[in-house]
């Protein structure tokens, strides 16, 4: 009867035991990336409890590879797990905790310093794995992004700030993320270097972000992580005036089919998108600074007003108060810049607060336009590349850490043409005589503005005059797709004017999504009367469309009071 006594207040005692292990095994099951654990009963039917003391734990990371990643113990202690067939499963318990090192100590005490209900100083450890537990709250368990100047994160901050690198006090980094043979307890996994890539199937050179703080148990079955974060995007789109879009797919957005090739005419201004993701573990930041960066081509300038870049800047629908960001344009560097201190503080027009979470997007709309005097023949059907590059917060522990993606492009093109004047007759070589000194004028189709040799227009017809050179030939640059009339409106001498009813030539492209030269359609449609365009004289080629107009020589007539009578 007395050994059944006995027996029955091991079985009690245990169970208490237990019992209090797993609130342990609660704080820090919920803590790590492995979920919420089960209650802890006395049952294993599943298998037989065992006791480890060492354990091993692998953060995936399989983009930035060369990202450093340490972990630090904060509680060492024997971990129990059930296990059968040789496999570990089923929840871990904690048993002999105790502090890993007298620095993990001080570091996490020291988050709790003037809080009045913290352990006594006599507590022992069990005692503050037990208080932090209370202070974590519910936001915890699998896929938690813990929330910046929450415990979790105030702890994990603290012992980042720990001067000691000693691997006996519980501190050991890894090249690769995989952390063996580690003492069994509670640790902590941070970033300890952000890394970048080169490959050009993924994020090609963008720089990687510091993970969330992961806490987790080590020792029974091996810990196998991804690191909580998201490295931003961004992309840049220009919308195609020939069907007003920034996509090329309507089912889709800007990040997956952004259009990145347009074309244009001189002195028009062309719409530019500058869209971003944010970090998906924003909330563990206090300050996350945000910032795109747009390059324009030396032939380009942005729209400004008083020397600033005139831009409109949204998060998702809501349209962001000037007052949260800074726009500027350098000159020197061709360079347009929009930054955000702070995107947590970002409020809407009527100074209400802009909600920022891991799903936001960031867009920036501006215009830009080719500079007419910059428009050389050279660079007809040649790609005028823009750049975008985005530089963030990626520490949520230091607010100077910044990451920056590489450079995204979009393109975009001008045309012209090279028309030759010829006179009907041929020189001593039996060719074509070119023609000098002949007037054209140039004009879209349903326009009433005309075309100078840069591109810019003007109504007054006098100011936009084409004449021809020694050669017999007028260029025009700066044209953008469409429909075009050239007319003659002044002959040279001796010569009849057969294009005064004007010829008729359209324009047509071949965009690629890349920076591919573009050469005009060879489907450009050029109308006149009979003769007046020379056969097989019209080509296309790379951003230029070309043909020769013949004009035919005077005839005389008879005259009288002469010698003799000529024709």
């Amino acid at each position: 009867m007395r050994t059944n006594r006995k027996t029955e207040e091991k079985k009690m005692s245990m169970s208490k035991n237990i019992a209090r292990l797993a609130v342990t095994a609660g704080l820090t099951a919920a803590l790590s990336f492995g979920g919420v654990m089960a209650p802890v009963t006395m049952a294993f039917a599943d298998g037989t409890p065992v006791a480890t003391e060492k354990g091993n734990v692998a953060i995936e990371e399989d983009i930035y590879t060369n990202t450093t990643f340490k972990g630090i113990q904060i509680f060492k202690a024997t971990v129990a797990q059930d296990k059968k067939d040789n496999a570990f499963n089923g929840p871990k318990t904690l048993s002999d905790i105790a502090w890993a090192s007298p620095d993990a100590e001080k570091a996490v005490k020291g988050v709790f310093g003037d809080a009045v209900d913290k352990p006594a100083d006599n507590a022992t450890a069990q005692d503050w794995a037990d208080y932090i537990t209370k202070k974590a709250g519910d936001n915890v368990g699998e896929g938690v992004k813990v929330d910046a100047g929450s415990t979790l994160d105030k702890i994990a901050k603290a012992l980042e700030e720990m001067t000691t690198t000693n691997e006996e006090a519980g501190w050991k980094t890894s090249t690769d993320g995989k952390f063996n043979n580690l003492a069994a307890g509670y640790w902590l996994f941070l970033t300890a270097q952000a890394g970048s890539t080169n490959d050009a199937n993924k994020t090609n050179g963008n720089e990687d972000a510091f993970t969330s703080p992961i806490f987790t148990i080590v020792g029974g079955s091996d810990v196998n992580v991804t690191p909580k974060k998201d490295v931003p995007n961004v992309t840049k789109a220009v919308k195609d005036d020939k069907d007003g879009k920034f996509v090329t797919d309507d089912s889709k957005n800007v990040f997956t089919a952004a259009n990145k090739a347009a074309d244009s005419a001189a002195e028009q201004l062309v719409e530019y998108q500058l869209a971003g993701t944010v970090a998906s573990n924003i909330n563990t930041y206090v300050k996350y600074s945000y910032t795109f960066t747009d390059n324009l081509p030396s032939t380009m300038v942005p729209e400004l007003q008083d020397a600033n870049p005139v831009v409109k800047v949204k998060i998702g629908e809501t349209d962001v108060n000037s007052n949260c960001y800074e726009a500027t344009y350098d000159a020197s560097k061709n360079t347009l810049t929009v930054c955000f201190e702070n995107l947590k503080d970002a409020k809407d027009g009527n100074d209400n607060p802009i909600a920022v979470d891991g799903n936001s997007k960031v867009y920036v709309n501006y215009r830009a336009k080719l500079v007419a005097g910059k428009i050389t023949q050279d660079m007809l059907g040649k790609a005028q590349k823009n750049f975008v590059k985005l530089t963030y917060s990626n520490n949520p522990h230091d607010n100077n850490g910044t990451g920056t993606t590489v450079d995204h492009p979009a393109y975009d093109y001008t045309y012209g043409i090279d028309v030759t004047k010829v006179g009907s007759d041929k020189d001593e070589a039996d060719k074509y005589k070119t023609l000098e000194g002949v007037q054209f004028t140039l004009q879209e189709k349903d326009s009433s503005e005309f075309i100078k040799a840069d591109g810019t227009t003007t109504s007054t017809e006098n100011e936009a005059i084409l004449t021809t050179n020694n050669e017999g030939k007028i260029n025009v640059v700066g044209l953008d797709e469409g429909t075009y009339i050239l007319k003659e409106v002044k002959p040279a001498p001796g010569y009849n004017n057969s294009a005064a009813n004007g010829v008729t030539f359209t324009i047509k492209r071949n965009l690629n999504q890349d920076d591919a030269d573009v050469i005009l359609s060879t489907d450009s449609v050029i109308q006149a009367a009979d003769g007046v365009v020379k056969d097989n004289s019209a080509t296309a080629s790379i951003g230029k469309l070309s043909f020769t107009i013949v004009d035919q020589k005077g005839s005389n007539l008879p005259l009288t009071g002469l010698n003799g009578v000529t024709f």
